[in-house]
């Protein structure tokens, strides 16, 4: 039972943790609140595997972290939703995985999460 409470608790910090991310993006950037949710979600099914927490499991300089994507020069939006479409380096592109809008949501999400240092539960 104290299991499943601290599993439950765990899993509502997050949906806490990433409404707030969201709320706070929406007001900052001007981007609705769905584009968030659905860029999250998304994250968590198609990237999440590999970038944990912001992380690189396969390329350890390869991460999602600020500052790594300022000095490659990836530090916005767009640059990083063309990788998430297209790929670069070992990564292949998801753009068709993703769908229409999904590689813009997912980078939204990527450069919040990134500017917040990427929380973690």
């Amino acid at each position: 039972m104290q299991r499943t409470l601290t599993a439950g608790l765990r899993a509502l910090a997050q949906a806490l943790r990433l409404g707030v991310i969201a709320l706070i993006a929406a007001v900052v950037v001007g981007a609705p609140l769905e584009v968030w949710a659905d860029g999250a979600a998304l994250f968590e099914q198609h990237c999440a595997g590999c970038h944990v927490n912001g992380g690189n499991i396969i390329r350890r300089g390869k991460t999602l972290k600020l500052a790594v994507l300022e000095r490659q020069d990836l530090a916005s939006v767009e640059a990083i939703a063309q990788i998430a479409s297209e790929g670069i380096g070992q990564m292949s592109g998801y753009g068709s995985v993703l769908g229409e809008n999904g590689s813009r949501d997912v980078a939204e999400f990527v450069w919040q999460q990134a500017l917040a240092g990427w929380p973690r539960d």
